[in-house]
Formats: structure tokens, sequence, C-alpha cells
């Protein structure tokens, strides 16, 4: 028997609902409420249990996907909840687009990464085969304009297409720092008005870290005959590549050999493309499917003291991981050869969020290490019950296709259902549906201005802040003002110095803790970790470069900075275009 349950949904919430996800009708009005778009997708996602057992009892699955999803347990990625139950039925999140070296496979590959934003997918290019600048062409016929100019083409195809309806396609492009044309695609995003739609990484290999530390020079080579064209200081071009991460936050770093030492499938080829925040590293034409647990509904409350509930985790991540299986079943992805890819080893994306809103609720400062015990002991859980999940699901449905061979493949080793369990992915959209903190990041203020879509703004506030706010007294309009226009929390007197340290944001963090916990995470998943480390607008070069350095020892599989208020653009912001957020906010809850 189906049981209808009603969600709770912020303001916020409910907007973003509404202007991203909710079916609209002929005329433009939305025709689907939110217990109705969880309940399209629970039933969207059950009927491939009858793909593995014609007595599978549907209703059950889809009762318990619906529970999960409404009570905000647990959300998958957007396009799910896009296009679950409905005809076009694509829900994967990222496609590695493979491109070669000739004009025949670079507008191939355009094509396909219009078809796929069109379905509301993202993209992941590798441009590492792509010859350099000024190369002949066809003997000496002509010459190539390079990888850098081809981002630009990439870039204006996605800007002609809206992902899934709703957003423009969402684009990331990697280049081995072993191009010719590495120096250019470092400063590619020196405009901050071009290739707005993209984000763009560097790999690096160990040995070209090993050369920076060492001060020597390491070879340039040519993809199209893999012969060396000179060489160039390491330490050089990583001081580039920093300043422009200080810059503008971009290109992040992608430690190619620490994603390859955990490929499970090595025979296959090797890792080098990547979804748009780096999260999860693909093989050519794979696409993965990913999905999120609220950590903040993780816990158990005895009246007195909270702590994290390891049975309803266990019960969730089971869940979620059938889940994640059963929409590779039903997905509907519009191009055969990915199809192919992505049914080979079964690649899904378990990940979490709220885990700052996590840490508050149990009373953890972020910048701690209690903080990061929690972030091993509750992602290494996690990681032991996903695979467990996807060894009995292997029993029930078999094993990935492509399992042999892999690093699964020995004496004794244990068959699982998917080649990849685990991502952490940033949530961005997710973790507003579902109100908490995105992704692993701490809280970026604990009053903000959020820009949603199409310009449109609303005032972010946490509510766990503001709740302890009211309860102990100085909860107020100014409080909410200052916090909204920059300032911080530990200069203001009439707030406990215990509460300080609780509600400590993203700024507030020394970047040592940022790469710990970012760490923590990272020892017990199967992909990557999407993180940013956030610096103040006074950060020095140096402190990113100390950043980048630490990163690789810490063995992550790759880093992303940001210093405050280097875009004119921002997800999050704070400053005085919160005051006007902030009456209306308070004017609505008087």
């Amino acid at each position: 028997m189906l049981k209808e349950v009603k969600i709770k949904l912020s303001r916020t919430a409910l907007r973003v609902l509404e202007k991203r996800y909710l079916k609209r009708d002929e005329s433009g009005e939305i025709a689907e409420t939110p217990e109705g778009l969880f309940r399209r997708v629970a039933r969207g996602v059950a009927g491939a249990e009858l793909l593995h057992n014609s007595r599978a009892d549907v209703s059950f699955f889809e009762q318990q996907f619906y529970n999960m999803m409404v009570g905000l347990e647990f959300l998958p990625n957007s396009p799910t909840l896009l296009n679950a139950g409905i005809e076009s039925g694509q829900l994967s999140s990222c496609f590695a687009v493979p491109i070669e070296d000739s004009i025949e496979s670079i507008f191939d590959s355009v094509k396909s990464a219009v078809i796929i934003h069109k379905s509301g997918g993202g993209t992941g290019f590798c441009l590492s085969s792509i010859r350099p600048a000024g190369d002949n062409v066809n003997g000496g016929e002509g010459i190539s304009s390079g990888p850098v100019p081809l981002l630009e083409i990439l870039s204006n195809s996605a800007d002609y297409v809206r992902q899934g309806g709703v957003r423009r396609g969402c684009n990331a492009a990697i280049l081995s720092v072993r191009h010719p044309d590495i120096l250019d695609f470092i400063k590619a995003k020196n405009n901050p008005e071009s290739l707005t739609n993209f984000y763009i990484s560097v790999a690096v290999d160990n040995k070209f870290m090993d050369a920076v530390k060492s001060g020597v020079s390491y070879d340039l080579i040519n993809p199209r005959n893999g012969h060396s064209v000179g060489r160039m200081c390491a330490g050089f071009v990583f001081d580039r590549l920093v300043e422009q991460a200080w810059k503008n936050g971009e290109p992040g770093i992608l430690f190619i050999d620490h994603i390859n030492s955990d490929n499970p499938t090595p025979k296959m080829g090797i890792l080098e493309h990547a979804s748009g925040c780096g999260e999860q590293l693909l093989l050519p034409n794979e696409s993965c499917n990913m999905g999120s647990i609220n950590l903040v509904k993780m816990l158990s409350d005895n009246g007195h003291s909270k702590a994290v509930d390891f049975e309803k985790l266990a019960n969730t991540v089971k869940l979620a991981v059938r889940f994640l299986d059963n929409v590779i079943d039903v997905n509907r992805i519009p191009l055969p050869e990915v199809d192919r890819a992505t049914k080979k080893t079964r690649k899904v994306g378990l990940g979490v969020m709220g885990f700052a809103d996590m840490l508050i609720q149990l009373g953890i400062p972020y910048n701690s290490e209690e903080a990061v015990r929690v972030a091993e002991d509750v992602m290494g859980f996690i990681q032991k019950e996903a695979h467990n999940t996807s060894a009995q699901l292997a029993k029930e449905r078999d094993a990935f296709p492509a399992i042999s061979g892999s690093t699964y493949d020995f004496l004794g080793g244990r068959a699982l259902r998917n080649a990849t369990c685990t991502t952490i992915a940033p949530t961005g959209t997710l973790s507003l549906i579902a109100d908490c903190s995105s992704g692993i990041e701490p809280v970026f203020s604990l009053a903000m201005v959020r820009n949603i879509m199409d310009g449109e703004k609303l005032l972010g506030i946490n509510s766990y802040f503001e709740q302890v706010a009211k309860s102990q007294g100085f909860y107020s309009r100014d409080l909410l003002e200052k916090l909204v226009v920059g300032q911080k929390l530990d200069s203001l007197e009439y707030v406990p110095e215990k509460l300080k340290e609780l509600f400590i944001t993203a700024h507030k963090i020394a970047p040592e803790w940022h790469l710990k916990i970012q760490a923590a995470f990272q020892k017990h998943t199967d992909n990557a970790v999407s993180k940013t480390v956030n610096f103040d607008s006074s950060a020095s070069i140096d402190d990113v470069a100390q950043v980048f350095l630490k990163a690789y020892e810490l063995g992550l599989k790759g880093i992303t900075v940001y210093r405050n208020g280097s875009r004119k653009q921002q997800p999050l912001s704070t400053g005085h275009d919160g005051l006007r957020l902030v009456k209306e906010y308070l004017g609505e809850n008087d």
C-alpha cells in the first residue's frame, strides 16, 4: 500500500524546485508538487526491479525510495530528479566525451556534447591528445590551432543548449602539464567573461611534482608523435598555475597518478576525464549517476545529546546504492556508445552532504581533530556498507561485465555489481533542496546571498545558527545585517565564545583543516572528493602554492582553491545586496 508523506521544505528549497525541477504544462504553469516529483522519481527507478526479478515487489521499493527522498535523507543528481519517470529518461549527471586529434573527431565530439547537454547531462573532456598550436596538419598542408581555441568551440556549442531545459551546458576540460600549450591553457580563463560554462584543470603527474620540488626541468611532449619538443622549468609552470588559481580560482589540479592508482579497470584504459568539479573520474564514453546522503538526517537524539545513528545510516546506504544501480538499468542514454561503456563498469557515486551541519549538531568545530575522526568514521562506514551492498547486488544480478582483469579479479576477491560505489560531489543545488550545508564543505556564511537562477537572489541563513541565536537571546535584525554584509561572528562581543568556535565559517578556517577533512574523506572514497579550500581576499600567492603542495603530499586526487571576491559572480556571497533580503525575510516571519 503506497503511502503519501508531506515534505517539509524551506522557502529556498521550494523556490529552487519551482524554478528548476517541477514539471510544467504547455502554458508554462507548474503541474507537479514536490511530493509528486519524488513519487515520479521513485516509481521510475523502482521499475528496474522487474528486470532482475519478475516477482519483485516493485511497490515496496517505490515506497522505500519515496520515503528516503521525501524525508530529505537522500537525493539523486539533478538529471534523475528532472527526468526519471518521463519519456526522455536520461538520468546521468556526467559524461566523458573523448576527442581524438582530427577535425572529424573534434566535431563528432561537439555533436555528442550537444546531445548530452540537451538530455540534461554535463560533459568532461580531456584535450591532451590534441596536437599543439602551430603544429603541422596533413603533412604540412595546414597548421593546428591547438587545444585552447577548441575550448571556445566547445563552450559556444554548450551555450546554445540549455541543460535539460533549465541551465546552460556544464563542462570540464583537462590538459596534461606535459602538453606544449600548457601555459596558454593555464591562462585560458584569464578573461572572467570567457568560458563561463567551463571548469578547467591541469593533470600533473608524480614526476612533474618531483621536478617542482627539485627545481629541475621536465619534458614537453607533442601528443601527435610522442616526441619531446623541449623542456621547461617545472617550478616556472607550477608558479604560473598557482598565480592563475590565486587570481580567479582556476585551473584546479588533478594528481593523475594518484587517480589512476585507484583505477578499478586499468586494462580498459587510464582515467583522464573528470566531471565539472573533478570528483568523478571516467574512462572514455563512460557516464555516471550520483546521489548524496544528508548526514544531518543520520543523527539520533536521546534528549540530551546527539550521535551518529549508524543503523539508520547503514539502511540508507543499502537503499541508496540499490537506487543508483537501478538508475543504470532504466537510464535512457541518448548515445549507444556511452550506454555500452556505462554498463560495462556500472559505476555509481554515492556521497554525502550536510557534513558541516552534522558537526554543528554534534557540537564539534569543523577545524578540529575530532571532526577529522568523525569524517573518517562516517565515510569509512559508508564505504564499507556501499561495497557490501554492491557485493550483494552482484549475487542477485551479476557483477559488472568488465570485472575480468579488474582490481577485484583475484583469488579470494569478491565480485561487485559496480566498479566504483562512492564519490563526494559538491551538491550545490541538492543541498538547497535538503536545507543543509553543501557536500563536505564548511558553512560558507551564517547569513548570505544565494544566486538561485536567472538573476534571482534569496537570503540564506544557517537554520541551526538561527535556532541557537533565538534560544540564547541574541537573534536580531542587526545580527543578520552584520553577518550578511560580511562581518564575522568572532567580532560580535555578545556571542558566546563556544558558539563562535562551533559556527566557524569557511574563510576563518585555516587551509590545513580544509585539507585534513578532504584527506579523511578521500581515504574512504572510490572516486575523488569535490572540495574547495576557501581563502580570504587577503590570501597570498604563496598561500595557494602551499595548499597545492600539501594536497599532493596528503595523497589527494585533486584540489581546488578559491579566494573570496576574485570573481564578480559567485553562487554564494556576502555584501550590501543582502540588507534588502534581510528586511524581506524578517517581514515574512514577523
